[in-house]
């Protein structure tokens, strides 16, 4: 590929993006896909419209066919592309459905699942890896695989759709995210983890003017899902099998959302309450009530999703004990930096806000 015809298909995904959200944003309201503002949201605009995700699906697939056209064929894996398109499509009208009537915990489990079974039946797999020390491959059995292949598309999915709680931050740091998993994909000279990843930055730049604070339209579980599900798939396509460490590369330019998930599944293990609930001790909303305004609360988690993505970039250069090293050293200071920026101390107040309000609906009784 040249960087003309990187340019090109970037430069149609947002055109198309950006031109197919007012539309979109009207076609949501005649449909009665509107956000219903509760008192778990952040949000308290009334008739803001959802589906925003058509938008960025539909910059994706038509930046994606014009990147294609340009790369020549023998290069582009079509079972990935056929993954990523069904997958896809089906991940979207889940959201779909959602943002208009509303859907169980369990169905979008199951479907997301589904779409995880296409993608792994098409060849995006995690099936071997490889000690960073001694440099022996260890080869996944087939049910190894599946499952975690699986955990991986569903968790990553869910992640994005977890941090959709303020305008803009889920497609935000979703860009972030996608220009460092092209960048690796560029250096591992995989052809199509690039043409995907510039069809869907190009994609989410587009749609981002009308979503960023005060937003005009939201992404909705229709764009934070597809977005989701395109990120796993795109970590996958770029995952280079050289070393153990190699797979902490995506791990790191997507840890923002995946901590967030991780804290919110510990938070509600510890108050033993559903992990599906949904409760506002989130990052952005521990950030919105230091930051005080949605914008700067947004802005500070794209810093903070930058910072990771450039040492994600910085770990395609390392290898063996200094590798192991700096990951130690990155872990012990993201539990600094949590602890410094109130996190688990929110837990904490979730948890005896909890017990006080058990306490005293018990002495009501």
């Amino acid at each position: 590929m040249t960087i003309w015809s990187i340019t090109f298909a970037f430069l149609i995904a947002l055109a198309v993006s950006a031109l197919a959200t007012p539309i979109v944003a009207r076609l949501a309201i005649t449909l009665g896909a509107i956000d219903q503002p509760d008192e778990r949201k952040v949000n308290r605009r009334p008739n803001i419209p959802l589906l925003g995700g058509f938008s960025v699906a539909l910059g994706f697939f038509v930046g994606l066919a014009a990147a294609i056209l340009l790369t020549p064929e023998e290069v582009v894996f079509r079972a990935h592309l056929e993954a990523l398109l069904l997958g896809g499509l089906l991940v979207l009208t889940l959201g779909a459905l959602d943002d208009r009537w509303g859907l169980g915990a369990l169905p979008k489990l199951a479907v997301q699942i589904a779409a995880a079974g296409i993608a792994i039946s098409f060849g995006f797999q995690i099936d071997h890896l490889t000690d960073p020390i001694s440099r022996q491959v260890w080869y996944l059995p087939t049910w190894l695989i599946w499952v975690l292949t699986t955990i991986w598309i569903v968790v990553v999915t869910n992640s994005i759709n977890l941090m959709d709680g303020l305008d803009g931050l889920a497609s935000g740091i979703a860009a972030i995210i996608a220009a460092t998993l092209t960048l690796i994909a560029w250096q591992g000279n995989h052809v199509l983890g690039v043409v995907v990843g510039v069809a869907l930055v190009g994609a989410l730049l587009g749609f981002l003017p009308y979503n960023f604070p005060p937003a005009r339209i939201f992404a909705g579980d229709t764009g934070a899902l597809f977005i989701g599900y395109s990120l796993s798939l795109l970590a996958l396509e770029g995952y280079q099998r050289v070393t153990l460490l190699t797979f902490i590369v995506p791990l790191l330019a997507l840890a923002v959302p995946l901590i967030d998930t991780l804290l919110s599944i510990l938070r509600r293990l510890r108050r033993r309450t559903n992990i599906m609930r949904a409760d506002r001790l989130h990052i952005h909303h521990r950030l919105l009530e230091s930051e005080g305004s949605h914008r700067s609360a947004v802005l500070s988690i794209y810093f903070l999703t930058a910072c990771f993505c450039v040492i994600a970039v910085s770990f395609t250069r390392l290898e063996g004990y200094a590798a192991i090293l700096f990951l130690g050293a990155v872990g012990l200071l993201t539990l600094r930096l949590l602890r410094n920026l109130g996190f688990f101390e929110a837990a904490e107040r979730g948890e005896s806000a909890r017990q006080a309000s058990a306490k005293a609906e018990g002495e009501t009784r």
